[in-house]
């Protein structure tokens, strides 16, 4: 399906590819993998013909249907079912051509309806839309209703739906919460054609696709198998690479000392000559140069509180004189406690993490609080509201005015801002370093709690494992809402549901949300309710019984 030979493309100063190549096999689900920075997006538009390489060759056929989810949908009048149907351009022109066809091309127009499957596109179109979160009342409202983030959810529904030969998708699940994310998952696993996908979503990668391509110094590696299966043969090639190296090294030593001793041998001279030639053609291995990704700094509390950190009794919490957005809140978090926090988008999970961390009041019941708790507190909207025109330098002197300047450099170091991006405006930054300051800004006065609202967005494979790292370390209480379930499923020890209103304990594993997820997307419900939930849980249960 995709081709790429000897492929060279250098821009913006700096080279991306120098002779890349690589065999994408049809059909096959293929995940783009690297660091951020090495070339993934360029790559997406090179193959999509807005950047033309230098030299080398991205062959398609050319009959081949290539789709991508740049950017949302747009506003129009157009209802949601509608749009997604005329995603599928074929079925849309015949379905226009029957309004005028003459009746002996008719049959033609038909015959090939029913080749397609035609009748049945409402129904897998409004599955489609039922697994990334829209209702069934959502369907026939305007797309001009929707905000910016459920467009792009639309968009990605029309490229699902459209079934495109090749399907480009650049960090789909960026703009899901995980229940989007985990119906995405199972969705591209038996997507019947081929399709590339750049994330930094290790269970999406791990369960959904059958290689992954590497981008590594200006190359593409392929290999097979998911994330893990490319990390474990990735560590081994470096490895093998390793001894071969040190291996090659030693004979080269040994020849050259042979050299050395006789080459002014008469004796000896044909054998020093010889083995001059053998160092020639020993042809030096390159070295695998992994670069380091620095951890997270999340001390921990100095001094433990009493527990119950906080406790909710009967409380409601909503916004102005709008209805409430949770109600019957009764909770208990603890000094040690790893609450993951579920829940589709809109169910309050944020106004949940709003509340806690004391930004926003409650209407009615008892929040008790030990008197001394820290709370530290990250959210996506922090990365936004950053200042564009200053510099981590200028946000660390502002969050710590009494240190000095070298304490200032010396932390942001310690946090991966390094020296040369100090002095850097904020809107300069990529989103990866943005978030890291923040994230470690957030918990550099070792709070009792911390509140991670999608900690990972910007953050890429490694850097999401170097805070995996962090938060395992840490001895204070996190409450966790992530759309990334690896880490979801690695840190929290238990999970809370938001549905219906309320937020209670969560009876099962991420396992079991995940079945539900996926059951619940088939049946057309449009959020997980508590009662559902509850059922199902019961029903898994009874069935590992029998």
């Amino acid at each position: 399906m995709l081709q790429i030979e000897n492929l060279v493309f250098n821009a913006w100063g700096r080279q991306f590819f120098n002779r890349a190549s690589a065999n994408l096999p049809n059909p096959s689900k293929v995940s783009l993998v690297g660091r951020n920075g090495v070339g993934k997006s360029t790559l997406f538009k090179l193959i999509k013909g807005e950047l033309q390489p230098d030299s080398g060759d991205i062959v398609i056929p050319r009959a081949a249907r290539v789709a991508t989810v740049d950017q949302e949908h747009p506003a129009t009048p157009i209802s949601l079912i509608d749009t997604i149907l005329a995603a599928d351009t074929e079925r849309a022109a015949l379905m226009a051509e029957l309004e005028t066809a003459d009746p002996e091309r008719m049959g033609d127009i038909w015959m090939r309806l029913i080749e397609i499957d035609a009748d049945s596109a409402p129904s897998r179109a409004a599955e489609i839309l039922n697994g990334l979160g829209f209702s069934t009342a959502d369907l026939d409202r305007p797309m001009a209703e929707f905000s910016g983030g459920w467009r792009m959810r639309v968009a990605l529904a029309a490229a699902l739906f459209a079934e495109p030969d090749l399907l480009l998708l650049d960090e789909p699940t960026n703009y899901l919460d995980l229940e989007g994310a985990l119906w995405l998952e199972a969705r591209l696993a038996r997507y019947p054609h081929s399709a590339l996908i750049i994330s930094h979503d290790r269970e999406l990668l791990n369960n959904s696709v059958d290689f992954t391509l590497h981008v590594t110094e200006g190359k593409l590696e392929l290999y097979t198998g998911g994330y893990d299966d490319f990390e474990r043969q990735r560590a081994e090639k470096i490895r093998l690479q390793s001894a071969t190296r040190a291996k090659q090294e030693a004979e080269r030593a040994h020849l050259q000392s042979f050299v050395d001793r006789f080459k002014a041998s008469a004796a000896k001279a044909a054998q020093a000559q010889s083995r001059v030639k053998r160092l020639a053609k020993l042809a030096p291995i390159e070295t695998t140069i992994e670069a380091s990704v620095s951890p997270f700094l999340l001390p921990s509390p100095a001094r433990p509180l009493a527990p119950p950190l906080i406790r909710l009794e009967n409380v409601e919490v909503g916004y102005a004189d709008d209805p409430a957005i949770l109600r019957d809140l009764n909770l208990r978090l603890d000094v040690d406690d790893r609450i993951g926090l579920l829940g589709v988008n809109g169910a309050g999970k944020s106004t949940f993490a709003k509340m806690i961390a004391g930004a926003l009041e409650v209407r009615s019941g008892d929040v008790s609080r030990s008197p001394r708790i820290e709370v530290g507190w990250f959210h996506q909207h922090q990365i936004e509201a950053l200042d564009p025109e200053q510099t981590p330098l200028d946000i660390m002197r502002e969050a710590r005015p009494v240190d000095s300047d070298q304490s200032h450099r010396s932390r942001l170091a310690q946090f991966g801002i390094h020296f040369e991006k100090q002095g850097t405006k904020v809107e300069a930054l990529s989103g990866g370093e943005r978030a890291r300051l923040l994230l470690n800004m957030v918990a550099m006065a070792a709070p009792h709690l911390l509140i991670l609202d999608e900690p990972t967005n910007h953050l890429d494979i490694d850097s999401r494992r170097a805070l995996l790292d962090a938060l395992n370390n840490y001895e204070g209480a996190v409450i966790l809402i992530t759309h990334d379930r690896s880490l979801m499923e690695l840190v929290a020890d238990r999970l809370w549901l938001a549905a219906d209103n309320q937020i209670v304990p969560f009876d099962g594993d991420m396992d079991d949300y995940a079945k539900f997820v996926i059951e619940r997307a088939k049946g057309g419900t449009s959020a997980p309710s508590q009662k559902a939930a509850k059922e199902k849980r019961s029903k898994n249960k009874k069935n590992k019984n029998k």
